[in-house]
């Protein structure tokens, strides 16, 4: 039965995909109301056009998950009792997915689906967090030394996981890491995620399908490679340094990398946290003035 909805939703996003133009097109996207320069997005939109993120309130100390639609509509949430919430995904059926923390700053997943919430936690783990959902219900998500997870700046060492939707984990790391992470998960299985080596030096992305981990590193790259999204073509997006600490976006797709950054004058950082079945992407970009703003790129 997986078998037959993977394949019915492949061909559907096939001929959709292949409907969208070709021109390249961004759209900045920032909270009504929030603390100048601290909005975010995150994993998405799905195919309807909705998405999530985070931002930071007015008085700029709390920060809050939101969705928003196509037509510009902003809907603030939390998971009752957070003091800080970051959704990271959202699924064609509307289901979202982050983590948040509580009053004690220990950081825990959540699913919010239809408007209720499931919490999820790993036993044993000192923290945890949800990274992303697919139409089945598999989860994406990451174990936690510190139990904020690094949120409040605390040294953190992570491991990466999945659960099937029947609730069986999953536990993984890349083969040399000493630090792991997952970004998503698709609808065929296929996990996006990061690595430190053992030198612990060095972050790389990598692609995990089928059993096989293949390691993701952008060409020139100094400062690392991060991987923070994937859809079910298997096209990838991240981000990397270069030698002057400029981070920008990159897109894998066939085995070819393009670099892009924000089209803004001054752009300092460039980060792409998802793309859809489409090719939208979203992410966050932080302009001359050292604020941050959301964004939505269509191809």
């Amino acid at each position: 039965m997986i078998k037959v909805f993977r394949f019915v939703a492949i061909c559907t996003i096939s001929l959709a995909f292949a409907s969208i133009a070709s021109a390249q097109t961004y759209k900045q996207v920032d909270f009504p109301g929030a603390c100048p320069g601290t909005t975010f997005l995150a994993g998405g939109p799905n195919l309807q056009g909705t998405g999530v993120g985070g931002y930071v309130d007015s008085g700029c100390i709390v920060t809050h998950g939101f969705s928003y639609t196509a037509k510009g509509v902003f809907t603030s949430f939390d998971p009752p009792g957070s003091k800080n919430t970051e959704p990271a995904f959202i699924n064609l059926q509307g289901v979202i997915v982050g983590e948040y923390l509580d009053s004690n700053s220990v950081s825990h997943g959540f699913i919010l689906d239809r408007g209720k919430y499931t919490f999820v936690d790993v036993k044993g783990a000192a923290g945890s967090g949800l990274t992303s959902i697919n139409d089945l219900g598999e989860l994406s998500g990451n174990t936690c030394s510190d139990p904020a997870c690094g949120l409040t700046g605390a040294a953190n060492t992570t491991h990466s996981f999945l659960r099937s939707p029947n609730g069986v984990f999953t536990f993984f790391d890349p083969p040399g890491a000493t630090s792991s992470s997952t970004s998503t998960v698709s609808l065929l299985g296929a996990v996006v995620g990061n690595y430190t080596d053992t030198a612990g030096e060095l972050n790389h992305a990598y692609f995990l399908f089928l059993g096989k981990y293949t390691t993701i590193d952008f060409p020139g790259a100094t400062g690392g490679t991060f991987a923070t999204g994937g859809n079910v073509q298997n096209e990838i997006v991240g981000t990397f340094f270069d030698a002057a600490g400029i981070a920008h976006g990159w897109l894998l797709r066939d085995g070819k990398f393009t670099e892009f950054d924000y089209p803004v004058a001054g752009v300092l950082f460039t980060e792409p946290t998802g793309i859809n079945a489409l090719g939208v992407m979203v992410g966050f970009y932080e302009d001359a003035s050292d604020l941050f703003h959301g964004f939505v790129r269509t191809p």
